[in-house]
């Protein structure tokens, strides 16, 4: 993680998207959550859009964005790359349902995610 993150604060990119398959024990358990760093306006206004875009597009249940803590549960992609930074956990690999939009929509998710950054781009930069 250190070396992707380290990789990632040399390049001069604009954002950070990490995109992960969530897991639980409940095969229940299932959704879309994106997570942002507490303190990043724009992390959370990136994980907002994205989130809003899968949601919208493939109709996985909505967990919301999340925040994550430096030292309670920050995620360590978010807490150490100095752009605005989100985790993506697209849907839940152990549950039935998911795990069909994992396996057969992922082009589906790659737009999605592409058109919340783009909505992102617009809201931050004005479309500049």
């Amino acid at each position: 993680m250190e070396e992707i993150c380290e990789a990632a604060n040399a390049s001069d990119a604009d954002i950070f998207v990490s995109i992960h398959c969530n897991a639980a024990e409940a095969e229940e358990a299932n959704g879309t959550e994106t997570w942002a760093c507490t303190g990043s306006y724009r992390g959370s206004v990136l994980a907002s859009c994205i989130q809003s875009q899968i949601v919208d597009a493939l109709d996985t249940t909505d967990r919301g964005v999340k925040i994550a803590k430096p030292g309670v549960n920050g995620l360590y992609v978010l807490t150490n790359t100095g752009m605005p930074a989100v985790l993506v956990e697209l849907a839940f690999i152990t549950n039935p349902g998911d795990e069909e939009i994992l396996a057969h929509d992922q082009d589906a998710l790659a737009r999605a995610v592409a058109r919340g950054i783009t909505d992102y781009e617009q809201l931050i930069l004005g479309g500049k």
